[in-house]
């Protein structure tokens, strides 16, 4: 007995501690098969159905859409896919083939005309890509070198605004600290062959981001820290301004303080943004994704958010889609795309991002099962 709780103890201090990440087993469904019955106890939306649309593709983490209704994935820690359109018609992608290897932990992706852009946790490539055949056309260049590599949130998001910029997300490398590089837990931003420059500072793991239309307003959604409990503290969505300071790692939610920074939070408190919406503690954000395309008009001012799901809760929470209404100045939530946790430990799936085609159908990529979901009307 006194030997279990030692390696307990010892246990929950490197958790706490070390750089490490406690993520939920992989499932071992892998056969379209396996993959059509998970879909059969998913919930969408009334007026839409589910269906697995692209299976083996490993890690499926970032997507894009191209104009010819292509999906290229990141697939870490070595490719990039390209998962083909349904040119038959038989609500199935045509097959997915490796656009690109050996990378390094390629995460985030952007296409930019016939300009493909490849996060990778230590800097952002460029590679033409020909959208016609889907294929790379010549050698991946680095056009941003020197981003801070490794620790816990190695993943790094990339989009370009309305502004022209170039925008890169760049999480924390640990748990709770005070960063020496000023760019970790904060959004940079670029333009090709330009000096990069801070945008927001603050922001602990902000993985998803996206500009709300009409407004161009940019809102991120921000994974809290773990250890305070499981209710604390609230993951996040904030509208992201430039210059803005979000709080991490001296205040969480509405400028609480933090039990291990709080006291040197100083004159932070004073202009720390909070969040404008609250989810709740370890749902784990990874995707904000304003919805353009919609035939639903109860869907027409939505953002979709896809959570992860939590990994270091006692109960676990998250696993789920939700969409978030921007509506007389509030902003309420609703389910989405539920029925990937069963019960209180049967996962099913983990969300990752969510992108829309022209025609209103929704694809979700799922790093658990290695798969992209099509949710379509």
């Amino acid at each position: 007995m006194l030997f279990l709780a030692a390696l307990t103890l010892a246990l929950f201090l490197i958790w706490h501690w070390f750089p490490v990440s406690i993520a939920v087993a992989p499932s071992s469904a892998r056969s379209a098969e396996d993959m059509e019955a998970v879909a059969a106890r998913l919930t969408p939306p009334q007026g839409f159905a589910v269906s697995a649309y692209a299976i083996g593709l490993g890690q499926a983490r970032a997507a894009v859409l191209t104009p010819k209704g292509d999906i290229i994935v990141s697939s870490p820690p070595h490719r990039v896919l390209l998962v083909k359109a349904d040119s038959d018609g038989d609500g199935r992608s045509d097959g997915a083939e490796t656009l690109i290897v050996k990378l390094e932990n390629p995460s985030g992706l952007f296409l930019d005309g016939d300009q493909l852009y490849i996060a990778e946790d230590s800097r952002v490539l460029r590679v033409g890509f020909d959208v016609e055949i889907g294929k790379i056309v010549g050698t991946p260049e680095t056009i941003l070198p020197d981003l801070p590599r490794g620790g816990v949130h190695w993943t790094r998001t990339i989009k370009k605004g309305p502004d022209g910029y170039f925008y890169v997300s760049i999480g924390s490398s640990c748990n709770v600290c005070v960063e020496p590089n000023p760019w970790r837990a904060g959004i940079i931003r670029f333009k090709p062959g330009e000096k990069a420059e801070l945008y927001a500072s603050g922001l602990r793991n902000t993985v998803g981001f996206d500009w709300q239309p009409g407004t161009n307003a940019l809102y991120g959604v921000d994974n809290g820290r773990d250890w305070l409990g499981d209710n604390l503290p609230p993951d996040e969505v904030n509208q992201i301004n430039e210059g803005g300071f979000y709080g991490w790692p001296y205040l969480y939610g509405d400028n609480q303080p933090d039990p291990d920074f709080g006291k040197e939070a100083g004159d932070r408190t004073s202009h720390a943004i909070p969040p404008v919406y609250a989810l709740p503690a370890h749902v784990a954000p990874l995707s904000i994704l304003f919805l353009r395309h919609s035939k639903m008009a109860k869907f027409g001012d939505a953002a979709l958010v896809a959570e992860h799901g939590s990994w270091n809760r006692s109960q676990k929470i998250g696993y789920q889609v939700v969409a978030l209404h921007w509506r007389e100045g509030q902003i309420t939530e609703e389910p989405f795309l539920t029925g990937f946790l069963k019960g209180e430990s049967d996962v099913l799936g983990r969300p990752v991002d969510i992108v829309e085609s022209p025609e209103g159908m929704i694809f979700i990529s799922d790093d658990y099962n290695g798969v992209i979901w099509r949710v379509a009307p």
